[in-house]
């Protein structure tokens, strides 16, 4: 698990029709997703299975909540949004004493 807050300028980009789906399943709306990438969160590589490309789970804040967001990085800076939902209890803890550690 890496640690890490984006300070370099980076674009974000999803589907759209996933987004809509999104918000309707877990009230998360791509829209307010790079607030995470703003600010200290927590990445982890995702190798549950053999994907076509990198893809990363991240763990911070949105909107006052701790969140999981899937993401892959893309060429030029492109941050390409899988999905995002609040973390559950176990995932807030485990991203509350790992932050306390750094």
């Amino acid at each position: 698990m890496y640690s890490c807050k984006y300070d370099c300028p980076v674009r974000f980009e999803w589907d759209e029709e996933k987004n809509q789906l999104n918000i309707r399943k877990h009230g998360i709306d791509f829209n307010d997703v790079p607030e995470m990438f703003r600010q200290p969160m927590l990445a982890l590589r995702d190798e549950r299975f053999e994907y076509p490309e990198a893809r990363w789970i991240g763990m911070g804040w949105i909107n006052a909540w701790v969140s999981v967001v899937a993401y892959t990085e893309r060429q030029g800076d492109v941050i390409r949004i899988i999905s995002a939902r609040r973390a559950t209890r176990r995932e807030v803890t485990r991203y509350v004493e790992t932050v306390q550690k750094l």
